[in-house]
């Protein structure tokens, strides 16, 4: 059976369609955002012999294009899997390569990303290694799932899963803009529904239900709302909303999106809380922490949100019948490993792996040269984004709280244990 091609599809990178950027001032005006990226990168140009002729500058803003073969998964399960597929909706925390074929400069198609991964070579995570999605698939007996924008778009090659997840995507559709293109929430449930239109349409109706209902669907989400809107305090929006009644308005949106999904047979969703990014090496540097204190001011935020959105769960769960949502407090989670840092092995707390600056927070990871030779040892990868080890600690915890109890009102283990007997 042969199948339309979907109504929502964003345009794959091509070199057409890249960024342009006619002059200097030009450049300024457009990333006045990232004062310290211009500077690093005219330091780049002026003496690039002597830093061994790094070039990732201009690859990030004129990207080749290229191919990026799928993540193989290691030790392919053989027993089946747990779930039939695993959806993918959010963030940089989550983005399996969707931006690999975007023009933006938010991507982690190079060098040193990816060199602790299966195949030692960049595929677009924003990590040295593995994301928590890649671990969460392994447990359920899935393979490592792909991008949206990174597969072939036939019902075959999503039958497992599909990653829509985009660097610098948030809540709100503008949210991190300045960056290039991305893909915001809403644009994600609108490919999703493409996937969903698909399966119908090649495996019949009461197939692609059954798949959906038995499927886990994980949504990681709104940091950049943070990042990229609401501190910046873009339009004003801080004397429009305080905190309180932001956070309100980014938990009521993913609200609504969840009863989008629920209404499309969605069952089993993970919610995702936001990180401490107030400890993060970028706001270390930013606001001057003298000791790498954390900035209580961001956090507290933070906490305000994931407060806000534990209590939507749970009034999801009362009035969507025969749904399984839970809620991961990935702040919990994360700071009980900055807490008990030397308990878990690490010994760099404050400052990223790669990076430049105080706490290498100010510029970017941009090329090898700029990482550290022992992620293993730091909780910080680069400005925002965790290593591979804390990834597997919080991956750990969001399965079966094997370090702490992050996981509300059941960890995502014990909710596929509980709705086996609700959803046939």
């Amino acid at each position: 059976m042969s199948v339309h091609p979907p109504r929502f599809c964003l345009r794959p990178f091509s070199p057409s369609s890249h960024l342009h950027f006619h002059s200097l001032s030009h450049f300024v005006e457009k990333m006045s955002v990232l004062p310290g990226l211009l500077i690093f990168i005219v330091i780049l140009t002026i003496s690039c012999k002597q830093l061994g002729g790094l070039v990732y500058p201009e690859e990030l803003l004129n990207p080749q294009e290229t191919s990026f073969p799928l993540a193989p998964t290691p030790n392919a399960p053989t027993t089946p899997p747990l779930v039939p597929a695993l959806f993918v909706i959010g963030d940089s925390s989550v983005d399996a390569g969707t931006n690999n074929y975007l023009p933006t400069l938010a991507r982690a198609d190079h060098l040193p990303y990816g060199r602790d991964f299966d195949t030692h070579n960049p595929t677009g995570r924003f990590c040295n290694g593995r994301i928590p999605v890649d671990y969460i698939a392994l447990r359920l007996g899935l393979p490592f799932v792909p991008s949206y924008l990174g597969q072939t778009g036939a019902a075959e090659d999503m039958i497992q899963g599909v990653n829509y997840a985009s660097a610098g995507a948030g809540i709100i559709y503008s949210s991190g803009s300045e960056m290039g293109q991305h893909v915001a929430l809403a644009q994600q449930v609108a490919q999703l529904m493409d996937t969903f239109e698909q399966f119908m349409l090649t495996m019949g109706k009461e197939a692609a239900t059954n798949l959906i209902l038995n499927s886990v669907f994980y949504i990681s989400i709104g940091l950049n709302d943070y990042i990229h809107y609401y501190l910046p305090n873009v339009s004003n929006v801080q004397s429009l909303y305080p905190p309180w009644s932001f956070n309100q308005f980014l938990a009521s949106t993913v609200k609504q999106q969840i009863k989008n999904l629920y209404n499309a047979n969605v069952r089993r969703v993970v919610v995702i809380g936001m990180a401490p990014i107030g400890c993060a090496p970028h706001y270390l540097w930013m606001y001057n922490s003298q000791n790498g204190e954390c900035i209580e001011e961001i956090n507290n935020m933070i906490v305000e949100y994931n407060f806000g959105m534990r209590y939507v769960v749970d009034q999801l769960n009362q009035e969507l019948p025969e749904s399984s949502i839970i809620f991961c407090d990935v702040f919990q989670g994360a700071m009980d490993i900055l807490n008990n840092h030397q308990q878990y092995g690490f010994n760099v707390t404050t400052d990223a792996c790669c990076g430049f600056g105080k706490y290498r927070g100010w510029i970017m990871c941009l090329s090898p040269e700029m990482a550290c030779s022992n992620a293993w040892d730091h909780i910080w990868w680069d400005q925002f984004h965790p290593t591979d080890s804390v990834n597997a600690i919080l991956a750990d915890n969001i399965w079966s709280s094997l370090h702490a109890a992050m996981c509300y009102p059941m960890n995502l283990k014990e909710m596929l244990v509980q709705s086996q007997g609700q959803i046939e």
